[in-house]
């Protein structure tokens, strides 16, 4: 054992003693340092509350502690953790579930600082323009701080620095500002329906940003303003779109009364009417209704390069910085790796160390499966695995040492090809010091860890004790774990009756023929209506784009009957008349969402309190029930549950309010209580939305509406939230599932459901639930599409299509599509290496 400089042992763990953070039953724990240690357990169990509320919020508090107040009070800092002790905690880093969607200026090269090596190679190494356009061979000269001369004309000039290439300072494009977009008018929305006149109000912007009376200018330039739209000539049209903006002299009628008058008004032809009203534009409201008339298009002066004239111009081995940035990881490793070597000798040992900077990071990134991204990809577009990998990356090349780095769930978004650059990642940082804590339910995560802890057994109030801890093969033998029979690969995943081949299409065909889009080639895809299909593939392969940007579009616009998106050429529906794409993005905006609001059972509550004898009596009725607006909501957090507190030097704390106990209600709504079975004293509204799901589904089984809603969200395996917890802190399995809730129970024939990854935080258990309630939905004639990874979802499909066969440019295309024994077999997929030894 390591020795500390007093000559004592130095600590080998982490040790917890008395846990009470959310559901954790006053835990004690030991956690390895210098080690991988994974937390496994059901949804609800309390992973997330032992890793993130007590590791990550101590580890990082702690070290906060030491800086001073001034700097404290700039940064979001943990509360304290209820515990007892924590012993031996190092500083921390937390990599959360979802890292927060990049603004515009953002790009995979800025979101991973590749751009900013790349940005030092063109300025200290690029061949840079003289004003008069002749170019200089690179020298240490810009490197030295020291003028350029030309030595063709002889002017001096001041070489670029690196932030000359930035677009978002010195080197951005003037007509774009750096962001590589331009808003314009889409002449196409102006006049939506064409058989109405202008008198009608045919030219839609007049309508919404601009007085009615443009409608009596325009008559008086001569346009017909009583025929429709459609029969006008094209001068008429020319007028109404770009007319010149002249004084009209008119006669006018209020709308609103029976004055009119005369007056003198300038003409605002209707394009520009639009661009008035987005040059005026202040806030989030406004620029709503503009945005509807207006298209994004490439900036024509920097081509979406994002970069000014200037920065374009310098070259470095045949490319500028704009086409270097255009070039995907994959493309631009060798070529950075070639950039030394063209270098004269006296750049050479520069060269190398900005080319090394820049490879060291790209190649993480590229063990992760994002070798197919270009460094000029917008940050908005990456999907929230991209941007979780991009951020594990970027802890990852500080090299740190003694750091705790707490992960939550990094195989989400993870084809299994792609999971073994991840744990090749994690093993760099405890080869380096570092001690990892992951929460995880991917069973080849959880098989390389050192030491495995599992939190349950249940959730909820059935959770937050610790079921077993130990080496992956010591957990796999316990009969008290539940993870155990998954790592040791005991019984068949496949948990549902599939479909045969004979049988697979026979309710029907959904065909879609597609044009080329992104990296996505021409397709001709055709999916069985009735039946789980399975989308899969490594990341980056075009899933994605061919379900969410081309599948789901073209049915929703054929069964509106609206064009189809320009690059979808035909689509056969199969009868399909409703799609709802239930994705994992957090439910509700703030804290006012909660379980009971978004599964409705809170309105159907407010009902039956409202018609209590006690209620009449004292004149409440249903909105006096609303703790959002009602009279009885708590008066001191105004119905919220929690109240924030200014604690000067420190960042504001979220307090449960002491009035109400965070149970949002004032005194008056205790007062009002359902009579109970026994004739004893029973529930008020308050207390009822503070139990679990399936506490209240007891206290509430004599009401029908509200006993069926909440038993579909217990057979979700949602039994253990509370009524009154918030939506937005739900997990993304969570968010799912309570979406879901709606459409259970209805008929289903004419519905096609579209889960994106759907297994995001769930045990291998809850995906045997989900599966299931996939069941329920295909058992009322639903067809549903699951973009995956999951292996054990997979295994269940009727049907599946997997792209590939590799990201980018490598994608796209079609591998392999028919059932899991289809894909297993074809030797070219590499979902089907990975799903073989499963089946």
């Amino acid at each position: 054992m390591e020795q500390n400089k007093r000559g004592g042992a130095a600590p080998d763990c982490i040790q917890i003693r008395g846990a009470r953070v959310h559901n954790l039953k006053n835990l004690d724990i030991d956690i390895p340092l210098g080690k991988l240690v994974a937390i496994a357990g059901v949804s609800g169990s309390g992973k997330s509350s032992l890793a993130l509320g007590v590791l990550y919020a101590e580890g990082s508090r702690r070290y906060l502690e030491a800086l001073s107040a001034y700097t404290r009070r700039r940064m979001t800092q943990a509360a304290e953790a209820k515990i007892d002790s924590i012993e031996n905690v190092p500083a921390a880093l937390a990599l959360h579930q979802r890292p927060a969607v990049p603004g515009i200026r953002s790009t995979f090269g800025t979101a991973t600082e590749l751009l900013n090596s790349l940005r030092l190679l063109f300025s200290r190494l690029g061949s840079h323009r003289c004003p008069n356009g002749h170019y200089l061979e690179p020298s240490a000269a810009v490197a030295m701080g020291k003028r350029l001369v030309c030595p063709v004309c002889g002017v001096a000039f001041d070489g670029p620095a690196a932030e000359d290439f930035s677009f978002n300072s010195g080197g951005a494009c003037r007509t774009c500002g750096g962001t590589g977009i331009v808003r314009t008018v889409d002449e196409a929305s102006l006049v939506p329906d064409e058989s109405l006149s202008i008198d009608e109000g045919a030219v839609a912007p007049w309508n919404s940003l601009m007085w009615s009376l443009m409608t009596d200018v325009c008559r008086a330039m001569g346009v017909r303003t009583d025929v429709p739209f459609s029969e006008l000539t094209d001068r008429e049209r020319d007028i109404v779109f770009h007319g010149p903006a002249v004084k009209k002299h008119i006669f006018y009628k209020a709308k609103s009364s029976n004055q009119a008058g005369e007056l003198d008004f300038t003409y605002y032809n209707a394009v520009y009417t639009v661009e008035n009203a987005l040059a005026k534009v202040k806030d989030d409201k406004g620029m709503k209704r503009v945005e509807k008339f207006l298209k994004q298009d490439v900036c024509p002066d920097c081509g979406g390069t994002r970069l000014s004239e200037r920065a374009r111009s310098t070259r470095l081995c045949g490319l500028d910085l704009g086409e270097a940035s255009a070039m995907t990881l994959d493309a631009l490793i060798p070529w950075v790796q070639a950039v030394p070597a063209a270098m004269p000798e006296s750049l050479r040992d520069m060269a190398d160390s900005i080319a090394a900077q820049f490879l060291h990071t790209a190649k993480r990134l590229v063990e992760l499966g994002l070798g197919y991204l270009s460094i000029d990809r917008a940050g908005a577009t990456l999907s929230t695995g991209e941007r979780q990998r991009v951020q594990l990356a970027r802890a990852v090349r500080n090299r740190t040492t003694g750091v705790l780095y707490v992960l939550d769930e990094p195989s989400i978004g993870l084809h299994p090809a792609n999971v073994d650059g991840l744990l090749g990642m994690l093993g760099d940082l405890t080869a380096h010091g570092n001690s990892v804590v992951l929460v995880d339910h991917d069973v080849q995560v959880l098989k390389a860890a050192d030491w495995l802890i599992e939190m349950g057994p249940g959730a909820g109030a059935h959770g937050g004790r610790l079921v077993c801890a130990g080496t992956v093969q010591n957990v796999a033998l316990n009969p008290s774990s539940r993870i155990g029979p998954f790592l040791a690969g005991s019984g068949s995943p496949v948990v549902r009756r599939r479909a045969d081949k004979e049988t697979m299409f026979d309710y029907g065909t959904i065909r879609m023929v597609s044009g080329p889009i992104h990296t996505v080639q021409p397709l001709d895809v055709a999916l069985p209506k009735g039946r789980l299909v399975a989308v899969t593939g490594v990341s980056g392969s075009g899933k994605t784009t061919l379900i969410l940007e081309s599948l789901i579009p073209a049915l929703q616009r054929q069964a509106d009957g609206q064009p189809l998106p320009g690059h979808v050429l035909a689509i056969e529906g199969g009868g399909i008349r409703r799609v709802h794409l239930i994705d994992a993005a957090p439910i509700g905006a703030n804290v006012r969402s909660t379980v009971a609001t978004y599964s409705n059972v809170l309105d159907d509550l407010r009902r039956v309190y409202a018609a209590l004898p006690a209620a009449k009596e004292k004149g409440y009725g249903m909105k006096d029930f609303s703790y959002n607006t009602g009279s009885l909501r708590c008066p001191a957090c105004d119905g919220t549950g929690q109240i924030t507190m200014d604690v000067q030097f420190l960042p504001d704390v979220a307090v449960t309010c002491p009035a109400c106990g965070g149970s949002r209600y004032g005194k008056e709504a205790a007062a009002i209580r359902r009579p109970a079975k026994d004739g004893g004293q029973g529930l008020s509204l308050p207390e009822l939305i503070a139990l679990t799901v399936e506490q209240a589904l007891e206290a509430v089984k004599n009401v029908k509406k509200v006993r069926d809603r909440l038993q579909t969200l217990v057979d979700l395996g949602l039994g253990y939230l509370t009524l009154g917890e918030a939506t937005p802190a739900l997990s993304g399995g969570e968010a799912q599932r309570l979406k879901l809730a709606a459409e259970i129970g209805r008929g289903q024939d004419k519905a096609l459901f579209v889960f994106d990854e759907p297994t995001i935080g769930l045990h291998p258990l809850d995906v045997r639930s989900l599966i299931a309630i996939f069941q329920r939905l295909i058992d009322q004639g639903a067809t549903v599409i699951v973009i995956e990874h999951d292996l054990d979802m997979i295994a269940n499909a009727d049907y599946i299509i997997d792209m590939g066969p590799g990201g980018g440019a490598q994608g796209g295309r079609i591998v392999a599509a028919g059932t899991p024994g289809d894909i297993a077999a074809a030797p070219q997929s590499a979902t089907g290496r990975y799903l073989r030894p499963l089946l």
